[in-house]
């Protein structure tokens, strides 16, 4: 079993990766591939080892086939299928950016306890009300899901979407969820994430302060 470390590496030079092929790079040497993704080159190596690619040592690794390489590994290549719970600010947001092919994530459904917001389709994608979620989901190949419901809702919806066969969760709700050994979470507390850059903004910024008062 490939570690959760090592995932979140390879997603993240996934990520760099479509940035520099963007950028109009067509090759790239693991150290500078390292200093991009913030770890060491001998990380590098090691974390593309596990999906069997190796670079060129005088050219470095090709931008578009290591892409490639890393979309089959995690089957990727047609995209990732996904549902998402919770059209709000939050829920809009997403589906505005993702329902315009910026990635190769393709929500194929959303769903929203409001009846104001269902029936029609926000961003291109169908909107359908609570009650159709167990349904819907059955009749789509997903195994993956956005919440950005409240709180209050989250482990609610959770249950639902496991019943339904989900097994990965994006959680964007500021509550830890209770899951089986056999699903997957990933919390992203957006207040969380805000108050710990606010405090190293701050951090830094009186370092800097510190530092140039001494010159």
């Amino acid at each position: 079993m490939i570690s959760e470390k090592t995932i979140s590496r390879l997603t993240n030079y996934q990520s760099l990766l479509r940035q520099q092929q963007t950028q109009g790079t067509s090759h790239i040497f693991s150290h500078q591939l390292a200093d991009l993704a913030r770890v060491t080159p001998a990380q590098v190596r090691r974390d593309l080892m596990v999906i069997g690619y190796s670079g060129n040592p005088r050219t470095g690794y090709h931008v578009g086939d290591l892409q490639e390489s890393l979309m089959q590994f995690f089957a990727f290549s047609t995209g990732i299928p996904t549902v998402l719970v919770g059209v709000g600010s939050l829920g809009r947001a997403l589906l505005s950016y993702f329902m315009t092919g910026r990635s190769n994530i393709r929500i194929l459904a959303a769903f929203d306890s409001d009846p104001m917001k269902t029936g029609r389709s926000i961003s291109g994608c169908r909107v359908y009300p609570m009650t159709r979620l167990r349904e819907t989901i059955a009749d789509l190949t997903v195994t993956c899901g956005l919440i950005t419901v409240p709180g209050s809702e989250a482990q609610k919806v959770v249950d639902a979407l496991i019943t339904g066969g989900i097994h990965g969760f994006v959680n964007f709700a500021p509550v830890r969820l209770k899951v089986p050994p056999t699903v997957f979470v990933e919390n992203l507390d957006v207040t969380s994430s805000i108050e710990k850059a606010a405090f190293f903004a701050r951090s830094y910024s009186l370092k800097t302060q510190e530092e140039q008062a001494h010159e």
